[in-house]
């Protein structure tokens, strides 16, 4: 079946790359999905699947029957960057597909193709997830609080690649345990008092104790985190005032908090709060820290993790699947991007794979998320090949 399975995805070439030019032209962002959702609700009703609405803007649909349950998610949601590929397709609104989402819906799209010819040998149900909102890290969630992962028993999720030493179609499988960082992103509004800057005497600067409360965050790194706490605090933006003559009122920072350890994470929200709050206090003003869009990190199944690599391998070969656990086995996880298919992965046992699609040879030398990034299509068959043969493997014998 490896065999054959694989054939078939190389037969549907043509309109995988179809799919993924029509979604990469057409590009939007967060839950303003109407046009993509449409576009893969029309797609998976012409393969004859029942497609229903999930959560704010998300599609899912099942193939088989059965208890045993696995869920396979692509995230459908772009960028607010403007591209600069120069392609026939490029998006012209504004928007991009940088993060190489049109290649995941895509893959998906045919993963249910493949998936359709076969339905009489599953031995189970295959739960296709397709979701908005992965970059603002609230799609997954959201899908989760409308009953998406009810009655899933595992789930796998594979990450376009590209400017990376592999052939296009390469599966890299993630090692077990943490393999993406959470992410917390968060506002601190400093309240001050305003006053005429002749007075300065009459007023609070927020914006002295913002920039106070910047350098006081400094000291969680440089004093806070042990030799093995890998974490990254990173404060992106700050503003306040409105006049060159007056003291400010209002000051807001904003940044973004990694680690690696749930246990860090807890610590270092702490202290972000009792740092901005304590500084801001010392100045006589006050802060209050909001926590906004986020998830936790990201946790691959250890036995899910080699089941799925020996499957790949069996598809591909041993040359184009490749675990990364056997690679580097005495590597900890380096990437810094989160993912929120973690909130997925708190619940049931998953798999994050990536999918190499360009090598830096071949002219695809810019990363994820520029304007310039460019992605493989020679990869979109071998996605769509291992989301399916995974699938039909673990309900025979996950």
């Amino acid at each position: 079946m490896n065999y054959r399975i694989l054939e078939e995805a190389k037969k549907l070439k043509p309109e995988l790359t179809a799919h993924r030019r029509w979604l990469h032209s057409h590009a939007e962002t967060g839950f303003e999905l109407d046009n993509t959702k449409s576009y893969v609700r029309q797609v998976l009703e012409e393969m004859g699947y029942k497609v229903h609405d999930c959560g704010k803007c998300g599609l899912v649909t099942a193939i088989g029957t059965g208890r045993k349950t696995i869920l396979l998610r692509a995230d459908m949601d772009a960028l607010p960057i403007r591209e600069e590929t120069g392609l026939d397709f490029a998006c012209k609104t504004g928007i991009m597909h940088a993060c190489g989402h049109d290649l995941h819906t895509s893959m998906l799209l045919g993963a249910a193709r493949i998936l359709k010819s076969h339905e009489s040998e599953l031995k189970g149900t295959v739960k296709l997830m397709f979701q908005p909102a992965e970059e603002t890290l609230e799609g997954a969630r959201d899908m989760m609080k409308h009953g998406v992962l009810m009655d899933v028993d595992a789930g796998m999720m594979l990450h376009a690649a590209t400017a990376v030493p592999f052939p296009a179609g390469t599966i890299l499988v993630s090692p077990p345990g943490v393999s993406a960082p959470s992410a917390d992103y968060f506002t601190i509004t400093v309240q001050g008092k305003s006053s005429h800057g002749s007075a300065p005497q009459e007023g609070i600067d927020a914006l002295t104790a913002a920039a106070h409360i910047l350098i006081g965050l400094q000291e969680i790194n440089a004093r806070e985190l042990g030799i093995g706490d890998r974490a990254m605090l990173t404060i992106g933006t700050m503003q306040g005032g409105n006049a060159p003559n007056v003291i400010s009122d209002n000051a807001v920072m904003k940044g973004t908090l990694r680690c690696y350890d749930e246990n860090v994470r807890n610590r270092l929200k702490q202290r972000i709060v009792e740092i901005s709050q304590g500084i801001s206090l010392a100045f006589r003003a006050s802060a209050r820290v909001t926590w906004d869009s986020g998830c936790p990190t990201l946790v691959n199944s250890e036995k899910l993790c080699h089941q799925a690599h020996g499957w790949l391998a069996e598809l591909l070969g041993e040359d184009m699947a490749l675990s990364l656990q056997k690679m580097n086995p005495a590597e900890t996880p380096t990437a810094g991007g989160s993912e929120d298919f973690s909130w997925i992965s708190h619940q049931i046992p998953t798999v994050m794979a990536s999918i190499a699609a360009g090598e830096p040879k071949n002219g695809h030398q810019y990363p994820l998320h520029h304007p310039k990034v460019t992605f493989d299509e020679q990869a979109l068959p071998f996605g769509a090949a291992a989301l399916a043969f995974t699938a039909i493997q673990y309900l025979q014998n996950g």
